[in-house]
């Protein structure tokens, strides 16, 4: 028999179960529900309502006790969630007291209740994201100490430059996520607030009351009260899915990397491989880069999301036609694939499998030539920068040619042997030597990510 699914079928590759959670059609409404509740509460507190009607809209306030289908069906017509919502929830209270279903959404507009519920959903969100990023930035610094001196080959324009250490790629990535954390405690504390303005923004309806109804409203919450409702700029809203759209592009530039060097021809790194984990459907020799290519699919579509939520930005008046609407469904998106991302990247950077002899073998695959550079700088202190240039150039040449290494070339040279003598050409060329200050890097990186989190050692699992 075949079952019903629910939900997209590639949720799962796209993000995680608790994500996945957060922003499931049932957390969702209860969210809305959560506000309305919230929103009764404080409505007596501050007497605006009885206080005998909090308990009949709180007990109608759970997700279980609203029609899906209708609800999502009366959607289609009222143009929102939160109209039929009130009605289907303003029924249910009417059925125990009809007296309370009088105060059901007091005050308040469909906006209200839609955004704040919303701000809920982003605040558990965030908060996870944050957390997750947290385990990144360990095992980032874990592989960046590991592998402080380990050399391997610089890339520019896709080609061998310079040697570096494969600790200095894994310390600029850790660099980066650390800010990225920064920007998400940031925005965490700019951004988390109530949306509570009633029909216009003005909060008429509940006259010299309001400012206590929404101070009450935002203390139960636990979310700061701005000075202003916010219906129509949503810098805030924006902000968040930009911020998001940056981690993402961070993770999908690791995600890159590893994927090229996991290249059959390149061959330095691997994902860390289980049961059923990135192979062929025809080719039994395959080991894709299954886990990049998610990191990869997140990156390619969240810089088109975020776009829409900042073309959302230009809206109509005191509600918008449109572009409110548009981020029901594009910022949720946005969090859920930031999420499957970083949990994605975690996995890959915490298990990569390193082949350091492959390092070695591609550091030495030009026979020498990424170190050109070096000699020519040594020679350059006598003979001068530019003759310098042009004797390792022609060197370079000669070697290509003939198949010799750059080091067995320039050992026939009188003009290199008279200024460079055996054991200062063996130690220009060897690699470890020229990777400037990439250990001084990984260092710096490293005892700042230890400021912020003192406790951390690499022996953590």
């Amino acid at each position: 028999m075949v079952q019903n699914f629910e939900g997209r079928l590639t949720d799962r590759l796209t993000s995680t179960d608790a994500m996945i959670a957060v922003f499931s059609p049932s957390a969702t409404v209860q969210r809305m529900l959560d506000i309305e509740a919230a929103l009764a509460r404080a409505l007596a507190a501050c007497g605006v309502i009885p206080a005998t009607a909090v308990d009949s809209i709180e007990a109608a306030c759970h997700a279980d006790r609203i029609d899906a289908d209708a609800l999502t069906e009366a959607a289609a017509r009222a143009g929102n969630l939160a109209i039929p919502l009130v009605k289907q929830l303003t029924a249910l209270v009417a059925s125990s007291s009809p007296e309370a279903a009088k105060y059901v959404h007091w005050g308040a507009t469909s906006q209200d209740i839609i955004d704040t519920g919303m701000i809920l959903q982003l605040r558990d969100a965030l908060a996870a994201i944050e957390a997750q990023l947290g385990t990144l930035s360990a095992a980032l610094a874990r592989q960046a100490e590991r592998h402080r001196s380990t050399p391997m080959v610089g890339r520019t324009w896709l080609q061998q430059a310079l040697p570096i250490t494969l600790g200095l790629k894994f310390a600029q990535s850790l660099d980066a996520i650390e800010r990225h954390r920064t920007r998400l405690a940031q925005l965490r504390a700019r951004a988390l607030v109530v949306q509570f303005g009633g029909a216009a923004g003005t909060l008429a309806s509940l006259g010299e009351r309001a400012d206590a109804v929404a101070q009450a409203l935002a203390r139960d919450l636990q979310l700061p009260l701005p000075a202003i409702p916010w219906h129509t700029h949503r810098d805030r809203i924006a902000e968040i899915a930009t911020v998001l759209g940056l981690v993402t592009g961070t993770l999908g530039k690791i995600a890159r990397d590893v994927s090229l060097q996991m290249q059959t021809e390149i061959g330095e790194v691997a994902e860390p491989s289980g049961a059923g984990k990135g192979g062929s459907s025809t080719m039994p020799h395959k080991r894709n880069p299954v886990g990049c290519a998610a990191v990869l699919s997140a990156a390619a579509r969240t810089p088109g999301l975020v776009a829409t939520m900042l073309a959302g930005m230009v809206q109509e008046h005191e509600r918008a036609l449109g572009g409110w609407q548009a981020e029901w469904e594009t910022l949720p998106d946005i969090v859920r694939l930031c999420a499957g991302a970083v949990a994605q990247a975690t996995e890959i950077v915490d298990g990569l499998e390193i082949d350091t002899g492959r390092l070695a073998t591609n550091l030495d695959a030009t026979r020498g030539l990424i170190l050109a550079e070096a000699i020519m700088l040594a020679l350059g202190e006598t003979m001068g920068r530019l003759e310098a240039h042009h004797l390792v150039e022609h060197a370079s040449k000669e070697a290509v040619a003939s198949g010799r290494s750059l080091r067995e070339v320039l050992a026939t040279n009188v003009e290199v042997t008279k200024q460079l003598s055996t054991e200062r050409l063996d130690a220009l060329f060897d690699p470890a030597n020229y990777s400037g200050r990439a250990e001084a890097f990984v260092d710096a990186v490293l005892d700042a990510f230890r400021t912020r989190k003192p406790n951390w050692s690499s022996d953590q699992p």
